[in-house]
């Protein structure tokens, strides 16, 4: 009896773990989302604020040639009205189409609204004529075309592959080949605007480790045959170190906005340095007390910058993650999978972060 009792308690817990084994193999409703699919609703009963327009006037240090038409000029202007900027810098980069010269004559009888960066010129380089040549291009496109600013230069492991009407490639901005165009910017008190490298989650391995996995594998940066994150940073911190007469802008936070630390240690120690927050909120506002912390102990340093285009739900995104106390909502445009929050700044520091700071930099430094 002992032995036939023993049998069933085996075979019972033979057929508990079969069931068991079963149930684990069922496939669960989320195996068949796709990660490029999920797109959260929140439920959360929490404050959404609505900001249609700035809390102060704002100086935009960061933007493009969006505009294919004139008509689409006078909008953009009408937003830039009705949310609050003054006026926009409007960079020149080899993909936005058309020279410098072109861009100028359509935003002409807009000018009040917008002021113009350009690329430096690469064409013969190699020469020391080539280089006198590219410092007197600047010089002209400064007193004659208005330019008061160079940029978008653009370095993501290549060299400056944004300039025109030559790109840079192989050219990094700390080449002793770019130090006199840095000193006759400095000359002539034009800023200098520079994108180095990518957000941090971009070098990463593309698996399902990286929480940026999304955007990550979109913009994915290869260095097998470039230049990595670090080195690139080098290679910017040498400029910076290099010409304490020049002023240089890291946009995008520098793409640093995941190491705070460390991008408040170069504010710390150059300072000729300033950031731009262009393109980057949903990289900086899912951490937003440190996010926070950084902005308001660095707020002379820091300009604002949209590089996201005329639309006026675009301005209000930024405005909403700056100014208010949200928390935990979506913007999909961005391309990441975490919610944000916003920053609630206080006004001496969004005052500085919208306007004062790059008038300062735009007169001042004049």
């Amino acid at each position: 009896m002992k032995k036939f009792s023993n049998t069933l308690i085996f075979l019972a817990a033979l057929a508990f773990v079969a069931c068991c084994n079963k149930s684990a193999t069922v496939e669960s409703p989320a195996d068949k989302v796709l990660l490029k699919d999920f797109n959260p609703v929140v439920v959360n009963n929490i404050p959404v604020t609505q900001v249609e327009r700035a809390k102060f006037d704002i100086i935009d240090m960061h933007a493009h040639d969006y505009a294919e038409s004139e008509a689409d000029i006078a909008q953009w202007c009408k937003t830039m009205d009705e949310v609050g900027v003054l006026n926009t810098a409007i960079m020149h980069c080899s993909w936005i189409g058309r020279p410098f010269e072109e861009y100028v004559a359509a935003y002409a009888p807009y000018k009040d609204h917008f002021r113009f960066w350009c690329c430096f010129d690469y064409t013969d380089i190699d020469s020391e004529e080539g280089i006198a040549k590219a410092c007197e291009t600047l010089e002209r496109y400064h007193n004659e075309l208005g330019a008061v600013g160079v940029g978008e230069l653009g370095d993501k492991g290549e060299g400056d592959t944004y300039a025109r009407p030559t790109d840079g490639k192989d050219i990094h901005i700390d080449d002793p080949r770019v130090k006199p165009l840095i000193q006759k910017a400095a000359e002539l008190k034009m800023p200098i605007s520079i994108h180095i490298a990518e957000p941090y989650w971009m070098y990463l391995p593309m698996d399902e480790t990286n929480d940026g996995l999304v955007n990550a594998v979109t913009w994915h940066v290869d260095t097998t045959n470039c230049y990595g994150y670090d080195k690139l940073m080098a290679t910017f911190e040498n400029a910076v170190r290099e010409n304490p007469n020049a002023i240089f802008i890291a946009c995008h936070y520098l793409n640093m906005s995941h190491d705070w630390p460390r991008l408040g240690a170069l504010l710390d120690k150059y300072p000729n340095m300033y950031v731009d927050i262009s393109a980057r909120v949903a990289e900086s506002a899912h951490t937003p007390r440190a996010t926070r912390e950084f902005l308001i102990k660095y707020q002379d340093r820091v300009l604002f910058g949209t590089d996201n285009g005329m639309d006026a739900e675009m301005y209000r995104n930024i405005f909403r993650v700056l100014e208010t106390n949200d928390e935990h909502f979506y913007v999909p445009e961005y391309g990441y999978h975490w919610a944000l929050s916003g920053f609630n700044l206080p006004d001496e520091v969004l005052k500085k972060l919208y306007h004062d700071n790059a008038e300062r930099i735009l007169t001042e430094y004049r």
